[in-house]
C-alpha cells in the first residue's frame, strides 16, 4: 500500500490543476493529464466502477454494494489554489518530492493536504479492497470535484446526478476536519475533529462613488474616506456571539484532557454556554471565530494613480455566516453598522450555513474508525469555518460530515493555501487505511 499511494500522490501533485473563476484561465490540459494519471495509478477502480463525468473534469464513481439502501459518498477535489511564486517554499510546490519534515518523511507540494491527499487515500482504499475481492455492504460513491476552490458547479452537478438516480446518501464524507495536533491550549492529545456543519460563505462589496479629481485639491468625505470609515465601523460592530451546540459538545469532550481546574467547567459546557462563549472570545481570533459570524475586509480598490482622487472606491468583505444566522440578517447588520446611505452594498456571493448533521449511527461509524486507527485522538464534532463541496450534498442527505483522516500539526494546517504544504508518508498510509476500514465497516 505504501509505495503505490505515495507514488500516486506524488504524481497528482506534479500536475498543476489550478482552478480559476475565469474558465479561460484554467489549464484544461493539466486536468486532462491528471485524469489519465489517476486511471494509471488505480486501474481496477477505473475498470470495475461505473464512471459519470460531471462538470468539466469532475468524476462520480459508483461501486455497487450488496445493498443500495444506505449508500455512502466519499468526497475529495482534484483542483488546487495557485502558488505564490514569491513565497519561501523549501521545495518545489509542484515537485511532489519526498523530503524530511517535522512529521518525518513527507510528500511536499501544493495539494498534499488540500485535497489530493484525500483523493489518493480514497482511491488506494478502494483499489486495495477490489484486489482483495471485497464487496461493500452498501453502495459506495466517489465524488471528486474539479472546481471546489472557486466555488464551482461540479459538486452541484454530482448532486443532480444522484438525485435523478434516486440516491439518498446515508453518509457523506468530505474534507474538513483532521487529526489535529496542538489544536487546543493545554490539551496534549490530538483532536479528531469531525465537521457536523460549516459556516456559510458570503461575499459583499461596499461601493462609494464621487466626482474624483486632482489630488492637489482634495474634498472632504470622498469615496476612499467613506469606505475607510465604513470598514472601521464594521470592525467596531461585531456580530453577537453564542457557542453553538457542536462547539459546546467539543468543550465537553475535552474536559478529561484539560488541566484539572478546568475539567468541571468544560464538563458542564452545555449548562454554562454564556461563560464558555466569553472564554472563547477571550482566547484569541481562532477560538472567537467558533462563536460568531465573522467579517474580514479582504480587497480594496480606489484610484488608478497616486495623483488622482478616486471617483469610485470599493472594499470586499468575506463573511463566514455562523449556524443560526442568515445571509439576509448579515446584510442588514452590515448596513446598520456602515450607517451611510451613500455606500452601496452589493452581494457578490451568497451562502447560508449548512444544517447541523446528527450525531447518530453514521457519525458513530466515523468516530469509531478514528478510535481504531488513531487511538490517542479525541474524536469530537465541531463547526467548520471554511466551505467545502459537501455543503451542496445537504440537499439530498441529512448526514454530511467533514473529516480528512490525516494527522496534521499546527504548522501543517497553517500551510494550507500557503507555502510548505506537506503530508507525512506514514500519515498518508494511515489515511488510506482509515478509508478502507470505513468501507469495510459499512453496516449491512
Amino acid at each position: 500500500m505504501t509505495d503505490r499511494v505515495v507514488a500516486a500522490l506524488q504524481a497528482l501533485v506534479r500536475i498543476p490543476t489550478v482552478s480559476d473563476r475565469d474558465p479561460a484561465r484554467v489549464d484544461t490540459g493539466a486536468f486532462d493529464r491528471l485524469l489519465v494519471e489517476l486511471a494509471t495509478c488505480f486501474p481496477l477502480l477505473h475498470e470495475r466502477l461505473e464512471l459519470t463525468r460531471v462538470g468539466t473534469h469532475g468524476l462520480l464513481f459508483h461501486w455497487a454494494g450488496a445493498s443500495a439502501e444506505r449508500p455512502v459518498v466519499l468526497m475529495a477535489h482534484l483542483d488546487v489554489v495557485p502558488v505564490d511564486t514569491g513565497a519561501p517554499w523549501r521545495h518545489d510546490p509542484f515537485g511532489g518530492e519526498v523530503h524530511a519534515s517535522d512529521v518525518g518523511p513527507a510528500v511536499w507540494g501544493r495539494g498534499t493536504l488540500d485535497d489530493k491527499g484525500c483523493v489518493a487515500a480514497i482511491c488506494e482504499a478502494v483499489e486495495s479492497l477490489l484486489e482483495a475481492g471485497h464487496e461493500p455492504a452498501q453502495d459506495v460513491w466517489l465524488s471528486f470535484g474539479c472546481d471546489e476552490e472557486v466555488s464551482g458547479t461540479a459538486a452541484i452537478e454530482a448532486v443532480g446526478v444522484l438525485r435523478d438516480r434516486g440516491v439518498t446518501p446515508w453518509l457523506v464524507l468530505d474534507e474538513g476536519g483532521a487529526i489535529a495536533g496542538g489544536a487546543f491550549p493545554g490539551v496534549k492529545a490530538p483532536l479528531g475533529v469531525i465537521g457536523v456543519t460549516e459556516k456559510g460563505t458570503t461575499s459583499l462589496e461596499l461601493v462609494a462613488e464621487g466626482r474624483g479629481g486632482h489630488a492637489s485639491t482634495p474634498a472632504r468625505n470622498g469615496p476612499t474616506a467613506r469606505i475607510a470609515r465604513a470598514i472601521l465601523r464594521i470592525e467596531k460592530s461585531p456580530f453577537p456571539a453564542s457557542a453553538p451546540a457542536p462547539t459546546l459538545e467539543l468543550m465537553r469532550r475535552l474536559a478529561p484532557h484539560v488541566p484539572l481546574p478546568l475539567r468541571p467547567f468544560l464538563g458542564r459546557a452545555d449548562r454554562l454556554a454564556p461563560v464558555v462563549t466569553r472564554a472563547l472570545l477571550a482566547a484569541g481570533p481562532e477560538a472567537a471565530a467558533m462563536t460568531r459570524t465573522t467579517v474580514a475586509a479582504t480587497t480594496l480598490s480606489g484610484s488608478p494613480a497616486l495623483n488622482v482622487i478616486a471617483s469610485t472606491a470599493k472594499a470586499g468583505l468575506n463573511i463566514r455566516v455562523m449556524v443560526g444566522d442568515t445571509v439576509a440578517g448579515v446584510v442588514e447588520h452590515i448596513r446598520k453598522a456602515v450607517d451611510d446611505d451613500s455606500i452601496r452594498i452589493d452581494v457578490v456571493e451568497s451562502g447560508e450555513p449548512s444544517p447541523v448533521s446528527p450525531m447518530d449511527e453514521a457519525f458513530e461509524l466515523v468516530e469509531g474508525c478514528i478510535g481504531e486507527v488513531f487511538p490517542d485522538a479525541v474524536a469530537t464534532p465541531y463547526v467548520m469555518m471554511a466551505a467545502t463541496d459537501s455543503r451542496h450534498f445537504t440537499a439530498i442527505s441529512d448526514h454530511v460530515y467533514r473529516f480528512a483522516p490525516f494527522r496534521m500539526t499546527k504548522a501543517q494546517r497553517e500551510a494550507i493555501h500557503s507555502y510548505d504544504e506537506h503530508l507525512g508518508v506514514a500519515d498518508l498510509v494511515d489515511g488510506a487505511r482509515w478509508y478502507r476500514l470505513l468501507i469495510e465497516r459499512l453496516p449491512a
